[in-house]
């Protein structure tokens, strides 16, 4: 199930980066990032996974995927340390960034279906199953697709096993006593949730 909304996630990413015009990676995309730096940015959803692939963990010590988020919010979600691997990433991609993006997906979902069950990677929060990571990348492909989509602008659905898995995630993240309620009370439209709510 994991590895398959991974490689849905990635599927899609794909299809909507080969929608960018020429003239649409310098626009606009999220925040400080252009096109070009948002779809940097999220090529590291796959690239982490080649990454942390090479660095075999001996020990587990991360368990659930919302621990793996908490966690790295807790000590890698700098924004303005974010907001310079976004726009090296993009600059990485290089003069065809489409073809770049689409080398990575398949390299990346090659070696994701090669490995064990098992298999413990080094994350920078600790050591984990690559079962367990990948959720965290999956949310990351979702989200970062549709603000690509919505910059281009272009109209993308999730698939359902993405959106289950981005959505169970998101749950997780929400458990907290001041995010549980308010969320809940919007989703069931009683109440709009308050300005800048994020479970981030």
């Amino acid at each position: 199930m994991i590895r398959e909304a991974y490689e849905s996630a990635a599927g899609l990413f794909v299809n909507t980066v080969e929608q960018i015009g020429l003239t649409q990676w310098e626009q606009p995309g999220l925040g400080v990032w252009t096109v070009r730096d948002l779809v940097g940015h999220t090529s590291r959803a796959l690239l982490t996974v080649e990454m942390y692939l090479a660095k075999p963990a001996t020990q587990r010590e991360v368990i659930r995927p919302v621990d793996y988020s908490l966690r790295a919010q807790a000590s890698l979600a700098d924004p303005g340390s974010v907001a310079v691997r976004g726009r090296e990433a993009g600059m990485a991609l290089g003069p065809d960034p489409i073809a770049a993006v689409q080398d990575i997906a398949a390299r990346v979902l090659a070696q994701v279906k090669t490995v064990s069950d098992e298999v413990l990677v080094s994350t920078p929060v600790g050591g984990m199953r690559l079962l367990d990571y990948l959720p965290s990348r999956i949310f990351e492909l979702a989200v970062h697709t549709l603000d690509i989509a919505a910059a281009l602008p272009v109209t993308v659905t999730l698939p359902e096993s993405v959106a289950t898995v981005a959505l169970h995630l998101l749950a997780d993240l929400a458990l907290q006593p001041d995010k549980a309620a308010a969320l809940l009370l919007a989703a069931t439209g009683r109440r709009a949730l308050p300005a800048g709510f994020s479970v981030l």
